[in-house]
């Protein structure tokens, strides 16, 4: 794995590599050094979050999170990864409790000082006093996200209006497109006449429409050119540089979450099988669907990619084992029952191989 440490033009030449050729895998020890070495006060508190899909009286139901735990300090980043249907938007959506009504959510979730999960709290105190005032989302897709039939001004107020804004609309959205990097005329526009990019930053310029202090941003680089790609990503980091927002980030590409994230959540089957720091996850990764994951990645040198054998488990019951266990190669017996969280350096893993009063006997 190469490593490269720069600042400045530098790092903006690092995101536009991983947008041109994704073989190209650099960590961000900038971001990385900063989370380890300052002591950060709590923003986002998660413990034990389920999502379920179904009816109670269905036969078949989708556990689509199980037993989720992950932390967020203020200022800084965390990215979640993983395979296609493996629960990551599902994650987001439940944070900001927007998943369908078909859904259940149980576990804890705290947010700043707030000692009551928000979980729980009434739809109308989450609406007034959360939902875009202190968490946001940036939905996948910039197209499916806008309405066509209204101008992006329109749209704006819209916004405005359902929470009660009671400030001066029109500067707001103005400091809101100017905030990244547009300007105030495409306010008159309607979504069709904007490029790709243009429209990713007025969805962006939505969430952080009254300056939440946590922002999920999933998948925000899909379907965008590789130049767009690396102006996103520039974005990103410069909104959390310069206002001090945290970021949860959504997304299949490990490239990009070097560039951006300071703490990483491996996502399988539903859970979170590994967390830790950028540096941990990427140069010491514990989980056996970790190290499939970087193994995966095409280099520079030439070498060939690995792959992860099998396909993802159905989620159509809570876990009884370890739900890597039938792709894993190093599955083992005691993998059968579910592994705890085993504590690592910077955060935890979900393998029975880190059980070290444990005798490995091969499955």
């Amino acid at each position: 794995m190469q490593m490269m440490e720069s600042h400045g033009e530098a790092s903006e030449y690092r995101a536009i590599c991983h947008t041109l050729n994704p073989t190209a895998l650099f960590i961000s020890l900038d971001a990385t050094r900063r989370a380890l070495a300052t002591v950060q006060k709590p923003l986002l508190n998660v413990r034990g979050l389920y999502a379920t899909y179904g009816h109670a009286e269905s036969e078949r139901r989708v556990h689509a999170i199980c037993d989720v735990d992950l932390k967020v300090a203020e200022g800084t980043s965390v990215g979640i990864a993983g395979e296609s249907a493996c629960g990551k938007s599902t994650l987001g959506l439940a944070l900001i409790r927007m998943l369908d009504d078909v859904a259940t959510t149980r576990g804890e979730v705290l947010f700043g000082t707030k000692k009551e999960s928000i979980l729980y709290m009434p739809s109308s105190e989450f609406d007034s006093e959360f939902r875009w005032r202190r968490i946001s989302m940036i939905f996948q897709g910039a197209m499916n996200s806008l309405d066509p039939v209204f101008t992006i001004r329109d749209q704006f107020y819209e916004i405005l209006a359902r929470h009660n804004f009671e400030g001066d609309q029109k500067t707001t959205t103005i400091e809101a497109v100017k905030s990244v990097g547009l300007d105030a005329d495409v306010l008159a526009r309607y979504p069709h006449e904007l490029s790709g990019g243009m429209k990713q930053r007025v969805v962006i310029a939505m969430a952080l429409l009254l300056n939440p202090k946590f922002v999920i941003a999933d998948e925000p680089t899909t379907a965008l050119d590789v130049l767009i790609q690396a102006q996103i990503i520039s974005l990103l980091k410069s909104l959390k540089r310069e206002q001090g927002m945290s970021f949860m980030l959504v997304t299949h590409d490990l490239a990009l979450l070097s560039e951006i994230a300071d703490m990483v959540g491996i996502m399988y089957g539903g859970q979170i099988v590994e967390f830790g720091s950028l540096k941990e996850i990427y140069e010491n990764p514990k989980h056996p669907y970790t190290q499939g994951l970087l193994k995966s990645i095409p280099t520079l040198s030439g070498e060939r990619p690995g792959y992860i054998r099998g396909s993802p488990p159905k989620l159509f019951d809570e876990p009884s084992q370890c739900r890597f266990i039938d792709r894993c190669p190093l599955a083992m017996e005691k993998c059968k029952e579910v592994p705890p969280k085993f504590k690592t350096k910077t955060g935890y893993v979900m393998c029975w191989l880190e059980d070290d009063d444990l005798t490995v006997e091969t499955a």
